[in-house]
């Protein structure tokens, strides 16, 4: 008996003897950037001369007196960005015109030569320690383009953005990100009047030195841009990471600037040679800096949740701008609804029902320390994994009763690097397993979104891995619903339409730009507006006693009589109502007949919007006539960061008398046709 005791406690002991765990692949990450990884979510601030003139890319000969705030508090922004969940601040410490937002010692073009605070002002300083005092990490962004100093070009321009980069790292505590915007070309105020003085985006910088000032000063900071070397850009400024995203990247193939980067390089490469991951940067409102036009265009709750859940829903992170306003505050409605994404958020995930106390089994397992449940224990350190050569394989959870659901969310132990290539979700359903998702990569963070299901176990498969799978985390959610806000449509002829994808619901709307509630309007069809008003719309679902953010749209003339009279083919594109359409003018310039004359106080241009853009305008003369015969320019100027951005671009003037419009490209992007997806008039 005691013979046969011992073999039983021998066994047993060779089951639960520690394996060893599965080798790294290649490329794996820093520790500053598992650290980076770990804050998910953190803010960007655009302050600067351009919130002040109103545009998105300044000149860089601008007054430092206009840098003027009435009323700056670095510490609301602090408040905020901790109230909203977020980690860290990156403020934009000098943009693309020059302007320094510290006592720099480089230039005079700074806070030192503003009346603000009698030049003794420090933005900075005053930033930092508001991180500080909120528990919250300071991250720095510094243009390498420079359109207000006259060395730029040259390398002692070089040696100047060294020793700016040199004060950031020295005098304003720690610092988590270097960020470095990828567009440069030239000085405008130096340089002559949109004269650009190019410089070879491969070599001019001499990264790698520059790099070493980081490293030297700031080590655990990580740096962004195009090519990292620590975080790249997520290729687009919408919100996004894509379904198939890796964090390895062709690192040494990748410059700052370059042309084809995001169609190209951006989603990373399942053979990269470096660990470059995501960063996804989009701004809470259409642009990037402050623009009172914008009040009413800040990003709606169901937006911001899309935002999130493709970024890092998508083995991204996610940077969120605030366009700080001209009192140095961020606005009312910004904050309002960056904390409503925060309560959301809060609610999708605040009961996650795979509980460590499910049953939760494996089809194959590596061995002790490497079981299926160590998926569920919340410990980020612990993963399931399966044998060397085993590049797939399932886990079962099981919920014991029909349970509804309709979020997934999966986590890979990335120390050990990206593996997963392949995956599918299923769920045990009345009607046998049916599959629910067919996905390809994970990464640090994926999250699911799918309708309804109602099952009682769920089977997650990894399909095929480039070696062993190890996934840290597995969770599901039942995330309350939305209900989302009328999109609100008008045709050239002015007939006004509000659409919902929910059904059962209502929608009341005010044309006259006031709040609507379940007293206005009641939509049963489409309605005329021919002239300028502002409609607002909610949707209400009675059953649910949930009401939708309301919909704005700020109307102008309805373009039923309007007619392009210079000529070419689909001319009746660019006047359509239809952003998807467009208008390629051979002469580069469009010319409308509005069919009355008005008082003409702006105008907007929607360039292409279709995935490859093609003669987007950067730079444009607007002119104006009575007659169509004698013309006067009211407007010229560039549409500022248009490439990375291509949004309606708004342009006011002072009144003027119009009964014919005539906008001319001066300079394409690609140097093509000019191209238009719609014009509109402002007359309000």
């Amino acid at each position: 008996m005691k013979k046969y005791l011992a073999l039983l406690l021998l066994a047993v002991a060779c089951q639960s003897k520690e394996v060893a765990p599965p080798a790294p692949v290649e490329p794996v990450p820093s520790e500053r950037q598992l650290v980076w990884q770990d804050m998910e979510y953190y803010a960007f601030v655009h302050f600067n001369m351009n919130t002040f003139n109103n545009i998105e890319w300044g000149m860089g000969g601008e007054d430092p007196d206009t840098f003027n705030p009435t009323a700056l508090d670095c510490r609301q922004w602090a408040r905020v960005a901790k109230e909203a969940g977020m980690k860290g601040i990156i403020l934009t410490a000098k943009h693309h015109d020059g302007f320094c937002l510290w006592p720099t010692a480089t230039t005079d073009h700074s806070v030192k030569s503003s009346t603000w605070k009698d030049g003794k002002g420090d933005v900075l300083r005053e930033l930092s320690e508001a991180c500080k005092e909120y528990g919250l990490k300071f991250g720095v962004y510094l243009s390498p383009w420079d359109r207000n100093n006259e060395h730029y070009g040259t390398p002692e321009y070089i040696e100047i953005f060294r020793a700016q980069l040199r004060e950031l790292l020295t005098n304003y505590g720690d610092v988590f990100e270097v960020w470095f915007d990828g567009a440069n070309g030239g000085t405008g105020y130096y340089g002559g009047a949109n004269e650009e003085r190019r410089v070879d985006k491969k070599s001019y910088y001499d990264w790698e030195n520059t790099y070493k000032i980081i490293r030297e000063l700031q080590p655990n900071a990580v740096i962004f841009s195009d090519a990292g070397p620590d975080i790249r850009w997520v290729g687009n400024e919408e919100g996004h990471a894509y379904k198939t995203t890796w964090s390895n990247l062709l690192r040494d193939e990748i410059y700052g600037g370059m042309p084809e980067y995001s169609s190209e390089y951006s989603s990373g490469q399942e053979d990269g040679t470096h660990w470059v991951p995501a960063e996804v940067d989009v701004s809470i409102r259409p642009g990037w800096y402050y623009h009172e036009y914008e009040d009413h265009k800040v990003k709606s709750l169901p937006k911001l949740l899309d935002i999130y859940y493709e970024s890092i829903g998508r083995n991204g992170s996610f940077l969120l701008n605030f366009p700080v306003d001209k009192r140095g505050l961020i606005h009312e409605r910004d904050v309002e609804q960056v904390l409503k994404l925060a309560e959301k958020v809060k609610e999708d995930f605040a009961n996650n029902l795979a509980s460590a106390d499910l049953d939760v089994s494996a089809t194959v397992e590596r061995g002790h320390g490497f079981e299926a449940e160590m998926v569920l224990d919340d410990d980020p350190a612990t993963y399931w994994a399966t044998a060397d050569g085993e590049v797939s394989g399932a886990l079962t959870i099981s919920f014991g009763e029909p349970t509804t659901f309709n979020r997934f969310l999966v986590q890979e132990y990335i120390p050990l690097g990206q593996r997963v290539k392949a995956f599918t979700v299923e769920a045990e359903t009345e009607g046998g397993w049916e599959q629910i998702a067919d996905e390809t990569t994970i990464g640090y963070k994926r999250i699911l979104r799918f309708p309804d299901v109602t099952a009682t176990a769920v089977k997650f498969t990894v399909k095929d891995a480039k070696a062993a799978p190890t996934i840290s985390k597995v969770a599901i959610y039942n995330a309350p619903k939305v209900v989302l806000a009328p999109e609100i449509k008008r045709t050239v002829e002015g007939m006004v339409s509000l659409e919902v994808p929910d059904q059962g619901v209502d929608i009341y709307y005010t044309t006259d730009g006031s709040d609507p509630s379940e007293s206005s309007n009641k939509y049963e069809g489409a309605f005329e507006i021919k002239t300028a008003h502002t409609v607002k719309a909610i949707a209400v679902d009675k059953a649910a006693g949930k009401v939708s953010e309301p919909s704005r749209a700020d109307l102008d003339l309805a373009k039923a009589n309007w007619k392009v009279v210079n000529g070419g083919e689909n001319t009746e594109q660019a006047i359509d109502e239809n952003d998807y359409t467009n208008y390629i003018s051979e002469s580069d310039e469009i010319v409308i007949d509005l069919a009355e004359e008005v008082s003409l106080k702006g105008f907007t241009y929607m360039p292409m919007q279709n995935r490859y853009m093609s003669g987007v305008i950067s730079h444009y003369d607007f002119a104006v006539s009575t007659d169509g015969k004698r013309w006067k320019t009211v407007s010229s100027g560039e549409f500022g960061n248009i490439a990375n951005s291509p949004i309606e671009q708004k342009i006011s003037f002072d009144a003027v008398p119009a009964r014919f419009i005539k906008l001319k490209a001066t300079k394409t992007l690609d140097g093509k046709d000019a191209s238009f997806a719609e014009i509109g008039i402002i007359t309000k």
